[in-house]
C-alpha cells in the first residue's frame, strides 16, 4: 500500500471566497496520479455527505485561479460539492457551512462530531503545492457510521489544472458510492447562440461537465452545428456554413487550428467519429435524397452506407464499432433504424407513435436515446431491438441528446416555448434529477465527451 509523504502539521487559516476559472490552457497534461488505494463498495444513494474544506500544511501562494493554497482548498472542496449535488443521489454539504479540519485531522477524522452532525460520508483532503510549480490534490472517503476509510488517491496537476483534480475525487467518490462508472473529468462542446430568432449566431464552444473552463473555438462569421469530440479528445469535428455552403472540419485542439475534411454544393448534415476515431459518418442531399456516407477521418473517398427513397439523416456508432443507428423516414415518418458497419442489414426498431429523430448510442451498448416527436419534443431511450421505450422529459421542446461517459446521464438542449432561448439541459435515466447547466449565452446541439484520459 503507497503511503503520502507526512507533511508538517498546522491549523488552517479560515477559507475565502471561491473564484471560478473561465479560460483556460488550450491543451494541458493529464493529472499524474500519485496515490491509490480504493478498498470495498457501497450503497449509499441519499447519503448525507459532509465536503469541508481541503488542509494545507502552509498558506502558499500559487499560480491558480483560486490564489494560495488556503483558498484553492475551499475552492476544490467546493467544486466537489457542486459535482455530487448535482447528479441527485447524495445530500451532500458543502466547505461554507462547515467546520475546516486542521491537517492533521485528514487522515484522523473526529468521527465523533460529525456523527453529531448527522453525517454518513465524509470527504477530506489536502492541497501542498509543489518544489516544481504544480500542486498535489489528496481526498479521503470515510464512513462516519462505521468509523473508517473507504477510499482514498492523489493526483499532481499543473496549477491550472486544479479542478481536474476537483473532479477525480468527485469521480472515486461517485464510483464508490453509487456502484456506477465516473463521468465528472470529462468535456463538452456545445454550440453557443445569440442574437435575433431571424440571424442566430452560432459559434463553437466548449467547458467542462460542470460548465467551468468555458472557451469559445470559432468566431460566429460561419455557423457552427453539431460538434463532437474525437474519442482522444484531440479534436472537434462539427459543421459549418458560410454563405450557404457546407463544410465539414476537424477542429485540432492542441494546435489551435482547424483542418477542412469535406466540402460540397449540395447539403451535408450530422458529421460523427467512430468509436475507434478512424471513421465519420456523414448525411449529403442529393437529387432529392438524403443519404449517410462513411470516409476516413484523415480524408479520402466516401462510402455511401445507404440508398433508399427518402431521408436519412444522423448516424451514431455503437460501442463497439460495428452498427449503426439513425433515422429515416423512408416509412412515411421519421423512425430510427440500425444497420452494420457496412450498411447492410438495415432495420427499423421504433414503431410507437410520432415521430423519432437525432438517435444516440449510449457507451454502454444498451439503450439509444432520440427524440421523440409527438405534439411536443421529448427525450427518450429504448433498449437497441426498439423495446421498453421510455420518456425521460416532458418539456415543450427538448432534442438531440448526448451521453455522459458513464451512460448513466444524458445532457440535450431544451427550447423555451415563445422566446425561442435556447438552454444546455440534462437529466438521469430515472428522469426525475433534471438541471440546467449554465452557460454564458444560449446553447444547443450539446456533445459529451469520452472520459478524459
Amino acid at each position: 500500500m503507497k503511503k503520502f509523504i507526512p507533511f508538517v502539521l498546522a491549523l488552517m487559516l479560515p477559507a475565502s471566497a471561491l473564484v471560478a476559472q473561465t479560460t483556460p490552457p488550450t491543451s494541458t497534461p493529464a493529472p499524474t496520479e500519485v496515490e491509490e488505494d480504493v478498498v470495498g463498495s457501497l450503497g449509499a444513494n441519499d447519503a448525507k455527505i459532509a465536503i469541508p474544506a481541503f488542509a494545507t500544511n502552509a498558506d502558499v501562494p500559487t499560480q491558480t485561479s483560486a490564489g494560495s493554497t488556503s483558498t484553492l482548498g475551499f475552492s476544490v472542496a467546493n467544486v466537489i460539492f457542486g459535482n455530487l449535488r448535482s447528479n441527485g443521489l447524495f445530500k451532500p454539504t458543502g466547505p461554507s457551512s462547515l467546520p475546516r479540519p486542521a491537517l492533521a485531522q485528514v487522515q484522523a477524522p473526529d468521527y465523533g462530531g460529525w456523527r453529531g452532525r448527522g453525517t454518513d460520508m465524509l470527504v477530506q483532503g489536502y492541497v501542498r503545492a509543489e518544489a516544481n510549480g504544480n500542486i498535489t490534490v489528496g481526498c479521503y472517503l470515510y464512513d462516519v457510521g462505521l468509523g473508517e476509510q473507504v477510499a482514498k488517491a492523489g493526483w499532481t496537476v499543473p496549477p491550472g489544472e486544479w479542478r481536474r483534480a476537483a473532479h477525480k475525487c468527485s469521480d472515486m467518490i461517485y464510483s464508490k458510492l453509487s456502484g456506477e462508472n465516473p463521468f465528472f473529468d470529462s468535456r463538452i462542446a456545445y454550440i453557443a447562440e445569440t442574437g435575433p430568432k431571424n440571424r442566430r449566431m452560432k459559434r463553437l464552444a466548449i467547458m467542462d461537465s460542470d460548465g467551468a473552463n468555458h472557451r469559445y473555438l470559432t468566431t460566429g462569421q460561419s455557423t457552427a452545428l453539431t460538434p463532437r469530440y474525437s474519442p482522444d479528445y484531440k479534436s472537434i469535428l462539427y459543421l459549418s456554413y458560410f454563405n450557404g455552403q457546407p463544410r465539414i472540419y476537424i477542429y485540432d485542439l492542441t494546435a489551435d487550428r482547424q483542418r477542412l475534411l469535406l466540402q460540397a454544393s449540395n447539403p451535408l448534415f450530422a458529421p460523427r467519429w467512430s468509436p475507434d476515431g478512424k471513421w465519420i459518418l456523414y448525411s449529403m442531399a442529393t437529387g432529392g435524397n438524403t443519404d449517410i456516407y462513411k470516409m476516413p477521418s484523415a480524408g479520402g473517398a466516401a462510402v455511401k452506407l445507404t440508398d433508399a427513397p427518402g431521408i436519412d439523416i444522423g448516424g451514431s456508432f455503437s460501442p463497439d464499432g460495428q452498427r449503426i443507428v439513425f433515422e429515416s423516414d423512408r416509412s412515411g415518418s421519421q423512425q430510427v433504424y440500425v444497420m452494420n458497419l457496412d450498411g447492410s442489414g438495415q432495420k427499423r426498431i421504433s414503431f410507437f407513435g410520432g415521430r423519432a429523430a437525432t438517435p444516440e448510442w449510449s457507451p454502454r451498448g444498451d439503450q439509444i436515446a432520440f427524440t421523440h416527436i409527438g405534439g411536443n419534443f421529448r427525450i427518450a431511450v429504448m433498449d437497441p431491438t426498439g423495446g421498453n421505450l421510455r420518456y425521460l422529459t416532458d418539456s415543450w421542446q427538448d432534442e438531440a441528446p448526448t451521453w455522459a461517459p458513464n451512460g448513466r446521464v444524458i445532457q440535450f438542449f431544451r427550447t423555451t416555448r415563445g422566446s425561442g432561448k435556447a438552454g444546455i439541459w440534462q437529466v438521469d435515466l430515472t428522469g426525475k434529477n433534471e438541471r440546467k447547466l449554465e452557460t454564458p449565452v444560449d446553447g444547443s446541439d450539446p456533445a459529451w465527451g469520452p472520459l478524459r484520459p
